[in-house]
């Protein structure tokens, strides 16, 4: 990792051996930069919660090495268990994330980055266009702050974080340096530690960073953004398609699911009178049924810049009967914090909207 110069936006940039050379420096001890260290990523403290560390020490590093993660703004759902956050990552940076209590395990829906290039018009990210990548330490830091967040969820839930999704704002694949860094941090026993199996990458079918993954992380999950089964309709709802058509990208995740021997996710917005046909549903089904998948269908969360609503509950229910009778699994997605504009995106348009003159 790159030292940066000064001072850093977030400390969570930062190698243990470029913080160390840092509070090197100031003329402390090494071992206090690994005592910084493990409280920063091991227990996700805070700068105040640091108890074994001078007041001078945290001051200083408060001021020039500073957590870069400011709450903007948070609503929740779900009767606590759906937290979505509007956070300002490095003084400059503002994204959501949002963290989901179940049962049986907690979930961070992570941004890797700012905006989206992919231009798919249903989605409220798509709508903002690329603003920035965020920096691998920026994407991490979703990950500490949901760590520390999840001890407050309901005790319905695990209250401790079991999972790491990385489908929240942007095209992670489109930032892969960043994210490859930051997934080698959350699984580093000397960071945060959490099995790789437990990460799930979510791509709209960018076929290079596919097969990037397949070679540096085959022991993290795949998501893949389909929403068309068709290379007609797919080209108007996610443009990529233009460049990696419906064929190259079932070769490519074919490639991936023979390396892992792990079955991908083919996600599916059911969006009313565009994709929830009778024979989208029966296209679904081969690919799926090729490719071993397991298919998620999400109702379609409103946006104001796309007019269609989400499919009807009934349609969804018999697109599902199709898919199950071609021999594939089917998930109808719980539209978790629908009532807080959970949808990628949308939070930071309204943040945006209310703060523009």
């Amino acid at each position: 990792m790159t030292r940066l110069p000064g001072r850093t936006s977030t400390v969570y940039d930062l190698s243990l051996e470029a913080l160390t050379e840092r509070v090197s420096a100031w003329g402390e001890p090494a071992f206090r930069a690994k005592q910084v260290h493990a409280q920063l990523w091991k227990r996700s403290a805070t700068y105040e919660e640091m108890s074994d560390v001078s007041p001078a020490l945290r001051e200083r590093l408060s001021a020039e090495l500073p957590l870069g993660v400011d709450l903007l703004d948070e609503r929740t759902a779900d009767k606590g268990a759906t937290r979505k956050a509007l956070l300002k990552l490095g003084g400059r940076h503002v994204i959501e994330t949002v963290l989901m209590g179940y049962k049986d395990r907690v979930t961070v829906c992570v941004s890797s980055q700012v905006g989206c290039a992919m231009d798919c018009g249903f989605c409220a990210t798509g709508q903002m266009g690329l603003l920035s990548n965020l920096t691998s330490g920026e994407i991490a830091a979703q990950v500490v702050w949901a760590r520390r967040e999840a001890a407050k969820l309901p005790p319905s839930t695990p209250q401790r974080l079991t999972n790491v999704v990385f489908m929240g704002m942007g095209e992670p694949l489109a930032n892969y340096r960043p994210v490859h860094e930051a997934v080698n941090r959350i699984v580093d026993p000397g960071y945060i530690g959490l099995g790789a199996r437990h990460i799930t990458v979510s791509t709209v079918g960018l076929v290079p960073g596919i097969r990037r993954l397949t070679q540096d992380m085959p022991q993290i999950g795949l998501a893949v953004s389909l929403h068309a089964a068709d290379d007609e309709l797919r080209d108007e709802l996610v443009p990529v398609n233009k460049q990696y058509p419906l064929a190259l990208l079932e070769t490519a995740i074919d490639e991936w699911r023979r390396r892992t021997h792990r079955r991908v996710s083919i996600e599916w917005a059911m969006i009313d009178g565009t994709n929830d046909d009778d024979r989208q549903a029966g296209l679904l089904a081969e690919i799926a049924y090729r490719l071993g998948a397991h298919v998620n269908l999400i109702p379609l969360n409103p946006t104001p810049g796309w007019p269609t609503q989400p499919s009807p509950p009934d349609r969804i229910k018999q697109f599902a009967r199709i898919l199950k009778a071609g021999g594939v699994n089917v998930t109808i997605r719980d539209t978790r914090g629908s009532e807080i504009d959970a949808a990628c995106g949308q939070l930071r348009l309204e943040h945006e909207g209310s703060t523009t003159p």
